[in-house]
């Protein structure tokens, strides 16, 4: 929850303060429909758009940008949406729709960048470990290998293999990194403004922006077991915020 006044972001734009402007709100029937759309077939769609490594069979180059539609879960999808409306409806009064929906997806792609790189790295941790007939097998069947137990016996039973099935075949969804963009983005332009953890605990955007970032720092590189949350694409949409709300301030009048 924001403390700044609605009124207050009027002097930024001549046409006035919207509570849902336009962008914001066609993001949020998209997400929605998506949304709607993976539960009527069922997982299809999160497994077509979704966001695959790029050795996996199921990767297509237009999943930098179909995954940040996508969701994994009604609670995933409302967090995201509520983080949408409360940082996107204050940036996209400030910025007009043209630059807002801009950054939006720059950050949303640059998070499936970086997500995919940190992917990669961690499988050439795992690659050695493993012969290239186990990778091969970890490419093209995936997780219908190790969850069926099919296929050579030495390599389902190898926990190497199981983690490079896991990295290569692991779908990442969700509009998170776009919506940290944002989050970045209202910390360095509305700093002193006052954001409400749990509607209860006062604390000012720059400080929360900081905060959170370490804390998925933190948690990307404990890289514990079970957890399936895509930190490091949360902090890719932060850096590439980072680098392009310093790019426009440099060149104003550049989208």
């Amino acid at each position: 929850m924001l403390n700044d006044s609605m009124m207050s972001f009027q002097e930024y734009r001549p046409g006035g303060f919207a509570i849902l402007p336009p962008v914001v709100k066609n993001l949020l029937i998209i997400n929605v429909l998506c949304f709607l759309g993976n539960i009527t077939f069922g997982q299809v769609l999160n497994d077509k758009l979704g966001l695959h490594y790029f050795l996996a069979e199921e990767f297509s180059p237009f999943q930098f940008v179909s995954y940040m539609f996508m969701h994994g879960g009604f609670t995933h999808l409302l967090f995201n949406m509520f983080a949408l409306w409360m940082f996107g409806n204050a940036l996209e009064n400030y910025w007009g729709g043209k630059r807002f929906l801009t950054y939006y997806m720059i950050t949303g792609i640059g998070a499936g960048v970086l997500q995919m790189l940190v992917v990669h790295f961690r499988l050439m941790s795992v690659e050695p470990l493993i012969s290239a007939e186990a990778l091969e097998f970890a490419i093209v069947h995936g997780f219908d290998l190790i969850q069926g137990g099919s296929g050579p016996v030495e390599f389902v039973q190898d926990p190497n293999f199981v983690d490079a099935v896991i990295l290569i075949h692991t779908t990442t969804v969700g509009a998170s990194g776009a919506v940290f963009g944002l989050l970045l983005a209202f910390g360095m332009l509305f700093p002193n403004s006052m954001i409400y953890l749990y509607f209860a605990i006062p604390i000012k955007a720059k400080y929360f922006v900081i905060l959170y970032g370490v804390l998925e720092l933190y948690s990307g590189i404990q890289n514990n077991a079970g957890d399936n949350v895509a930190h490091f694409a949360h902090l890719g949409g932060m850096l590439f915020g980072f680098f392009l709300i310093k790019y426009w301030k440099r060149n104003p009048g550049k989208f």
